[in-house]
Parts: structure tokens; C-alpha cells; sequence
């Protein structure tokens, strides 16, 4: 295909010739052979296909915003002659990186890298790459894919914070419910013996005293769980940046409830929900759904509090938000008996009051210096 260089040539061919032969200028028809004869040259140099084997690998494939990830490129020779250079056009970000590739030597191999922006918290599409093989003058040129698409997460920035303090101290071996798992070693009740009961869990004094043989009954503690809910409504917030600010406060809170060993509850007001224990797999879960919530219009915001946050099981609540309505506000007061502490933290633009809320600790940041600051001070206290 005619590159724009390409069609401006054979446009300007055309008038030299035509004005040659219409006013006797024979030095415009030697200017209009040379411009015809530079594009059959390029495409004669186009004749001559580069066979190329295309690797792109990204390294690595998850980051904090602000650092660098990298792509590495392998490009091989699948010809026995020299392949011309050509041109590897990568899709990142929304944006175009055009990295050159030189002459190859038969069954030779070229690797090269290229920076991949990571600026700002998402998941980013990288690909497909395409090749362009051009002759010298640019004049003509031909595209075609060769590496798939990968993606790119680049996760929320992750504070160091204390984790959700909660409201009452849980037993060492956790609290027990009926609807826990049989085959623990917490004891939980007496109950009746059933065929296939191990004879040694047999309590003699209630059996003799009831008249029945009777059982100990031993479940699997529950967790500690800490519920974060991150408000991910449009209305809540006045602009992009203090949602940003909401989502870094979420990755910091979640993290550290994760790090101090305790189960984690992570929701937004969307519907997204992680539910997961401590371990390394769950904190690269919590930062890839971190890093792909947006703000929705059609967001119900806090009012999805009511059915997101479980009847029991939680010893403390967290909640990141910006500014919604004292009717939203209302409903964290509505949840506030189903968890052992609760914790609003409203990011503004302006410095400001906080709500007040009877039995919630509430704090209001314009930054995440400024919300770690109080975070790790009275909230953690």
C-alpha cells in the first residue's frame, strides 16, 4: 500500500506528466519519469516479504502506579537470506510505540526493549503488534500482526497504614457459631451422640445426668473478618482525584487487614466483592479489582451498605467515600450494629468538618498524606 509520501509522489508523476505533454516541457516529464520510477523501485523493494517469528513479553505484568514496566521484544529471521529492518508498532495505553527493528542476518535474532507507561492506576491493553515493512523512501508499506494482546495491571499505590483496629478482641481460637464447620478443635456445645460419632468425644457426666449418650461438639473457629467498602458512585465525589485518593485508601486499608493475618471482606458499592484470607494470592487479587474500579453515574453509592455488609461476622467496617448526601451517610448508622467498630473516611477537595455520626469514627483527608497521617493516629489508637 502507498504510504501519504507514496500517494503525494504519484499524485505530483501524474501533473509533471501531464503538464509535460500538454506545454512541451520535456524537463517536467524527466522530473514526472523519475517520481513514476521511485515508486515501481519501492515496489519492487516490497516484492521481498520479511519472515519474522515475534515474541513480545512484559516484565512485569503487575505494577504500582508511578513505576516502569518494560516490554521485551525477540524478533527472529525465519529466512536462509538477510531480511530487510522494519518497524514494530505497539498499542499501549491508548497511545502508539514504534520501535525500529534492523536489517537481519539469516536465522539472525534481535532483542530490544521499550518502556510501557504506567503512570496511573488501571488495566491496560497492550497489543496486538503489528510489523511495517517499508522500502527506503518510505513510499510504500505493509502491516501485519504478529503478537496477541497482553495486559497490563497497574495497581493502586498502598500506603503504609495500621490495619481496621477492631471493637472487641476475638477469642484465641476465634469465636465459634452452630454454622461453622464440624471436625475443628474449638468447642462449641454438647449435643446428642449420632451413629458414626468418635466414641472419645462421649461427655459420661451429661450422658449419665440426661440419660442419652451425649457428644461434644467441636466446629472450626470463625475468622476475624474486617469488611472495606469503597464507594465507587459517581456523586460522592467532586472530581477524579479524590476518587483516586478513595481507591489508594482502600488498597492501604485492605493490605493491612491482610498483613496482620486477618480474613478480608473487600466490596465496592458496584458490586464487586473479594472475599479471601491472608496469603500473597490474596493481595494481588485485592490490588486487580482495586485497579480496575471506575466511577459509575448509575452507582447506588452508600445505600448498597444494607446488602453488602453481612448480618454478623465482622468485627470491624471500614468505609472510603468522598462527600454523599447526609441521606447516604445515614445508611453507615444503619449497619453500625453489624460490626464491632465502624470507620468513615470522606475524601474533599477543601479542608472541612467531618460527619458526625453517633458510634463511627470519621475522618476527612484531602490527600493520602493527610489520610495516613490520621489513620495511623486516633483511628489506630
Amino acid at each position: 500500500m502507498p504510504t501519504r509520501n507514496g500517494w503525494s509522489v504519484a499524485g505530483a508523476a501524474v501533473v509533471l506528466l501531464v503538464a509535460a505533454f500538454r506545454l512541451g516541457y520535456s524537463e517536467l516529464a524527466v522530473f514526472g519519469f523519475t517520481a513514476l520510477a521511485a515508486l515501481l523501485t519501492a515496489g519492487a523493494w516490497m516484492l521481498v516479504r520479511p519472515r519474522l517469528t515475534i515474541e513480545r513479553t512484559i516484565q512485569p505484568l503487575r505494577v504500582t502506579a508511578g513505576e516502569t514496566a518494560a516490554a521485551l521484544l525477540t524478533v527472529t529471521n525465519e529466512t536462509a537470506r538477510r531480511c530487510p529492518p522494519v518497524v514494530a508498532i505497539d498499542a499501549v495505553a491508548g497511545g502508539v510505540t514504534r520501535v525500529p527493528v534492523p536489517s537481519l542476518a539469516a536465522h539472525g535474532t534481535h532483542r530490544t526493549g521499550y518502556p510501557l507507561p504506567a503512570r496511573r492506576r488501571g488495566i491496560y491493553p497492550v497489543g496486538p503488534l503489528t510489523v511495517e515493512h517499508t522500502d527506503p523512501l518510505r513510499l510504500m508499506a505493509v502491516r501485519g500482526a504478529r503478537a496477541a494482546t497482553s495486559t497490563l495491571y497497574v495497581h493502586p499505590v498502598v500506603d503504609p497504614v495500621r490495619p481496621l483496629p477492631a471493637g472487641r478482641r476475638p477469642e484465641e481460637d476465634g469465636a465459634t457459631s452452630s454454622a461453622a464447620p464440624q471436625g475443628g478443635i474449638a468447642f462449641h456445645s454438647l449435643r446428642e451422640y449420632v451413629h458414626g460419632d468418635d466414641r472419645r468425644l462421649v461427655h459420661w457426666r451429661s450422658s449419665a445426668r440426661t440419660g442419652r449418650l451425649m457428644v461434644r461438639h467441636h466446629t472450626v473457629p470463625d475468622e476475624c473478618r474486617m469488611t472495606v467498602v469503597l464507594d465507587t458512585s459517581a456523586a460522592a465525589y467532586p472530581d477524579e482525584e479524590c476518587f483516586e485518593n478513595a481507591v489508594r485508601a482502600a488498597a492501604s486499608v485492605s493490605a493491612a487487614v491482610l498483613r496482620a493475618g486477618f480474613a478480608l471482606r473487600l466490596h465496592t458499592t458496584a458490586g464487586e466483592t473479594m472475599t479471601a484470607s491472608a496469603d500473597g494470592h490474596a493481595r494481588t487479587a485485592m490490588l486487580d479489582l482495586l485497579a480496575a474500579v471506575r466511577r459509575d453515574a448509575a452507582d447506588p453509592g452508600l445505600a448498597a451498605l444494607l446488602s453488602v455488609v453481612p448480618a454478623q461476622g465482622t468485627a470491624a467496617l471500614g468505609v472510603l467515600t468522598g462527600r454523599p448526601g447526609p441521606a447516604l451517610l445515614g445508611t453507615i448508622s444503619r449497619v453500625r450494629s453489624r460490626a464491632g467498630t465502624v470507620h468513615l473516611v470522606q475524601f474533599t477537595r477543601t479542608a472541612g468538618e467531618p460527619a458526625r455520626l453517633p458510634g463511627v469514627t470519621v475522618l476527612s483527608a484531602r490527600d493520602p498524606a493527610e489520610f495516613v497521617a490520621a489513620w495511623n493516629g486516633p483511628v489506630a489508637r
